[in-house]
Formats: C-alpha cells, structure tokens, sequence
C-alpha cells in the first residue's frame, strides 16, 4: 500500500504543487495559528548520500533524495498550520562543513540537516542547532532503545531524532577459521558472535600458527591501523576492553588509569606476537579492509554498510568469494563491546520562530510516521517495532538489536571530538614503534586530549 501511494503521488506531484500554489490558506487544526494558517513557509533539507529510493534500492528512479522528497510531498499535504514547500538537497559528505559553515556565517543555515550524528555533534555545542526535546514523545523513547538517545543527547537535550543506525562490529573468514581447527568459535551465519577475550587471544594464537601458508601466504589473524583517525572507533572500542569508562561525567577524558595502560598494553602484546599485520602506525583502514577482502587477514573491523558492501563486492566478482561472518569486539568482563553511528535530523536556528517550529514538525513527522519509518531498514533501524516487522527479511536486525544494551557512545558527545580525533592515532603510531610504553600512551593522549575539550568547552553553549 505505502509503494502504491508513493507511485502515485510521483505521477501527481506537479498536480500538488500547482494546488497548493494555488491556495489561498490552509484549514488549521491549532486556532491559535489559524490568522497565519496561509503563510507559505519555505524548508531547506539537507542531508548527506544515505540510501538510494524510498524502501528500497529496487524501486524506479531510486535516488538518495527519494526518501526525503516522499516525506516532504506527505508533509506539504498533510500539514495544516502553514502552506510549506519543503526543498530537499543532497550535499557531499567532504563538502558538508564547508557548505554549512559558508550558511552559518551568512545567516542562511538549512532547516533541517540529516546526517550521522557524530559528525554533526560540534554544531549542537556551537549552538547552531535548537533542541528537539518537544517533539520526543513516550510512545518513541518506549520503541528506541536508551543507548540510542544517549547517542543524541548534549547535556539534558535531544538535538537529533533516532531514525536508523550503523552498529560496528569484527568480521571473520570462517573458511579460514575452519583452516586453523577453530570451528568451534565460529558462529552461526545470521549471528554476531560474542568471545571472550580469553577465547579470542586463543583465536590469535591459533590462526597465527595453524593457518596453512601454501593456501593462505602472507596471511595474519587480525588487522589493526593506525595511519590517520579513519576507522578510529575500533581504536577507540580496543582502549575499553579491559573496562576503562573513557569519559567522566564532565566530559573529561579518563583513559589513564589501571584499565586504560591494560588496553594499550594489551593491543601492544598483538602486535608483537604477530597476531596482526605488520607496520600498524603506518597502515590506514583502508588498507586493512582491503588486506581482509584479499584473504590476508582473518578478522578485520567492519560496520553494517562495508559488511553488506563485502558481500556484494564477492558476489560481483570484485572480490575473492569466502565465508564472511560478524563478531563482536570482545572484552576483559565477557560483556561484548558494540558501537554505533546513529543516523537522524536536527533542526538548525534559523531564528525564525515559525521555520523552526515547522522543521520541528517535519523531523517529527518523518521520524515516527509509521510508514516512514519502514525506511530505516535501508540501513539498521533503531525502533524495535521496525526491527520486528523486517526481522525475517533481514535477520541481522534482531542480532544488532539484541547488542543495544552493550552500545558506549564512543564520542561522549564532548565538545571538540572532531578535532579530539587528531590526538589519538599520533599516541598509536608512538606505541607500536616502540617510542612510547602503555602507560605513556594513555598518558599523552589524556592530556592532549583534555586541552583539546577544555578549549572547546569555553565555546560550548552545552557546558555554558
């Protein structure tokens, strides 16, 4: 039915169009805006490439825009405060910070931005966003897990709206496994699989001796990277494995204790036991998941959307076909360690009282229509409704969703994080030369990091 009515208001956009351009004013269900109900009110949405068609891929002109077209067409409809006209635009990911950077300081910023909200969290401290606290509602805080609002909450406010998410987790060669006589710690081909970390040491170890090099030459256990802060989640995951909460609840880095010289210590035992590749402070992400598509690596790191993409590269020929299956990120206390990248909207400050409070309606409505939700199984959807309906066309809904109540927020929605992300890999790069102990390592990146939050907290109108 939602597909039938989406085919039929493409045929009769411009039919729409005209007849609200036509219209004198709209009925208003709020008597107190019924004076200004004929307003016309222009939205600007904005949003980075997330998926392509509204559903799904398949459908006829599929595009990243689909979604967000349909939901505008809906809302313009539907909508009977104002006359509004929602204008959806798709910006590159390496040009978004410049974009609206350019707008904020021209005073045009866009209505309503949906993106991922770690790349995003700098602007709610910059007080470039408005809090969407109003629009949050029982029905949805019952339906998304907690950990996800954590994701999106600064201080005491929501400033995005959970609508779908990008749960990072290992991948593993099972063929590989099964080379090595591991077959007992593989899992089930619709399964994360949990180890404990003595589990996994044993599964280094085993790989690293028992992988037969005449079928796997030049083939290590596990990637580990360490070239730039792409992929520094994982980096980020292995420092908590023994523990260590990261962040106070000032915001404050706290990585160096007991836990975190035991995480760096830890990930420097590996890497001297020849458990991972060689010259880490020098390979990036890429390389490595190159190295893992190539069968040169049993485990590597991968999230939802580069697991999926491997699993079309193998079956387009672009890559050596295997056996690819999830993992989590083990830890000390048996508890796995899972992450995510929260995707929704936030609403910018315009500082037109009327433009917000539409925006706000509009992320409201395409966020917990119950139609439009269905969307977010284009990537992993963060409501358990959604997760249920679409379980059985794609399993690993219920695997991700079962790892909900083990998600940490891996920037602690500090001030700075992006600049943060700077300081991390120099100390790795330190550690795996040799040039700085564990200890060292958690050391320095504590107290370059902390000068880098305590500078951007003097901007923060969160910590103001």
């Amino acid at each position: 039915m939602f597909k039938k009515r989406f085919l039929t208001m493409g045929l009769a956009t411009g039919l729409v169009l005209s007849a609200l351009a036509g219209c004198a004013e709209k009925e208003s269900g709020n008597s107190e805006v019924d004076s200004d109900s004929g307003k016309e009110v222009e939205l600007r949405v904005w949003l980075t490439p997330q998926w392509k068609g509204v559903l799904d891929g398949s459908e006829e002109g599929a595009d990243y825009d689909s979604f967000f077209k349909h939901a505008a067409e809906r809302f313009e409809k539907e909508y009977k405060d104002h006359n509004v006209n929602v204008n959806v635009e798709v910006v590159a990911g390496d040009q978004r910070d410049e974009l609206l950077n350019v707008n904020l300081n021209g005073g045009t910023p866009p209505d309503v931005f949906f993106e991922s909200v770690f790349a995003m969290g700098d602007y709610a401290h910059r007080g470039a966003l408005v809090p969407i606290n109003d629009i949050v509602d029982d029905a949805a805080k019952n339906d998304i897990a907690q950990n996800y609002w954590d994701n999106v909450t600064f201080g005491d406010d929501v400033y995005f709206y959970p609508f779908s998410q990008n749960p990072g987790t290992f991948a593993y060669n099972a063929e590989m496994f099964e080379a090595a006589g591991l077959e007992k710690y593989i899992g089930g081909e619709e399964e994360i699989k949990t180890w404990t970390l003595a589990e996994y040491e044993e599964i280094l170890k085993a790989l690293k001796e028992n992988l037969p090099k005449e079928k796997y030459s030049n083939a290590y256990p596990m990637g580990l990277f360490a070239l730039n802060n792409q992929g520094d989640t994982w980096n980020l995951a292995y420092l908590r494995m023994f523990g260590n909460q990261f962040f106070d609840k000032d915001g404050q880095l706290v990585i160096n204790d007991e836990n975190g010289a035991k995480a760096a210590s830890w990930m420097k035992k590996i890497y001297d036991a020849g458990y991972t590749n060689p010259g880490a402070e020098s390979v990036s992400s890429n390389d490595v998941n190159a190295m893992f598509q190539n069968q040169q690596l049993a485990i590597s790191f991968t999230n939802a959307i580069l697991f999926n993409n491997a699993k079309a590269d193998m079956e387009s020929g672009k890559a050596p076909k295997f056996d690819i299956r999830l993992a989590n990120i083990p830890s000390e206390s048996g508890d796995p360690l899972s992450f995510t990248y929260v995707t929704g909207a936030a609403v910018f400050d315009t500082k037109d009282e009327t433009r917000i409070q539409v925006s706000k309606d509009f992320v409201k409505f395409m966020s917990t229509d119950p139609e439009l939700v269905k969307a977010s199984k284009n990537g992993v959807p963060v409501r358990n409704s959604v997760v249920e309906e679409f379980s059985a066309e794609n399993p690993f809904f219920a695997a991700y969703a079962a790892n909900a109540p083990y998600v940490f927020n891996f920037t602690g929605n500090v001030p700075g994080y992006s600049q943060l992300r700077q300081v991390l890999y120099p100390e790795l790069q330190a550690l795996y030369t040799g040039a700085k102990t564990a200890e060292e390592t958690v050391e320095g990146y504590q107290t370059k990091g902390n000068q880098v939050i305590e500078e951007a907290k003097a901007n923060s109108v969160i910590y103001k």
